[in-house]
């Protein structure tokens, strides 16, 4: 990720922002909107399942680490109750290398009607091209949070929902690959098609289903430390109604301080294709860090300083027990 962004403060956004410390935000305030949900979510166990995943290394495309990390997340979310399917595909790259992708769906009570969908890319960026350091731009990234940090959010919720016996929907955990080998900041090259690759071979490649899918919620960059997640700009466009019940539910949660009620930007990630192609309303949690000089998407996007030191199990439990806050609701 990511992309070509159009980052757009509205006046309420500024308001929140002055007197902020640079890639910093304030605790949250508990808001309630709705009443919150009994269920709570585990982030040790999100922090350890994000761990799980670098210890295979960088997951770089067409690597060994990236393979082992596919058989390790697909054991995952059977031994959780899930049904998995995996989606194989040979796609190419920006610069014409053939990528082995592989994206990883799970299913939990697939023979329920009406389903909602979480999503999150699964492989790491090979080239840390934001790093301060020219000397890293060719590294390949950890991917703790651009990456480990949503699919581990979709695993502790698959373990929880093991307990639950008053869901009222199926749902379907989406992992896709190639979403990071779009083209490096030191090409020369613009390609904003080279980006989320796995997803935009996932919606072009539906078949008929014997359910319904309400919406999609992708999480991307969900770990972060310091991070807040505004209403991202084409999510707000594909669903509007999607946005509004997710932050109710944050807030109902308690957690308005990450989720604030104001506009970030347009972002091109994994729910465009999944909105466009797959005609699924889908939006996207991701990280916002206006104040950050490195990056709007913080300080460790696209650089070797994207590993588990900086990942911050509060994020994890924000964007959890919000996500867990709307399938309980539904």
């Amino acid at each position: 990720m990511r992309k070509n962004i159009i980052y757009i403060l509205t006046a309420l956004t500024a308001i929140t922002l002055l007197g902020g410390a640079s890639c910093q935000r304030e605790k949250p305030v508990k808001e309630e909107s709705e009443p919150a949900v009994e269920l709570q979510f585990n982030a040790d166990t999100a922090y350890a399942y994000c761990h799980a995943q670098c210890v295979f290394g960088p997951r770089t495309m067409n690597s060994e680490a990236h393979d082992l990390c596919e058989e390790w997340i697909v054991e995952t979310f059977r031994s959780l109750g899930c049904e998995v399917e995996t989606q194989k595909a040979a796609l190419t790259g920006y610069d014409g290398t053939m990528l082995r992708a592989t994206n990883i769906i799970a299913h939990h009570h697939p023979e329920r009607p009406r389903h909602i969908m979480l999503c999150a890319h699964w492989d790491s960026r090979p080239w840390a091209d934001n790093d301060p350091d020219s000397t890293n731009w060719t590294k390949p990234v950890m991917a703790a949070n651009d990456g480990a940090s949503g699919v581990a959010v979709m695993l502790e919720v698959a373990r929880l929902l093991q307990q639950v016996d008053t869901l009222n929907v199926g749902v379907d955990f989406v992992c896709f690959d190639a979403e990071d080998w779009g083209v490096p900041q030191w090409s020369n090259r613009n390609d904003p098609d080279s980006w989320a690759l796995g997803s935009q071979y996932w919606s072009t490649h539906q078949q008929a289903k014997k359910w319904e899918t309400s919406y999609g919620i992708l999480l991307d960059m969900v770990g972060g430390q310091g991070a807040q997640f505004y209403q991202e700009g084409m999510s707000k466009r594909y669903a509007p109604s999607v946005v509004d019940r997710v932050w109710r539910a944050a807030h109902a949660a308690g957690y308005s301080g990450y989720f604030p009620m104001a506009a970030g930007g347009s972002i091109t990630d994994d729910h465009i294709p999944v909105n466009e192609k797959a005609g699924i309303p889908t939006i996207d949690i991701i990280s916002y860090y206006p104040q950050c000089e490195a990056s709007s998407f913080g300080p460790t996007w696209h650089t070797v300083l994207d590993d588990m030191q900086h990942i911050d199990k509060n994020t994890l439990k924000a964007v959890g027990q919000t996500i867990i806050q709307v399938l309980l609701t539904e």
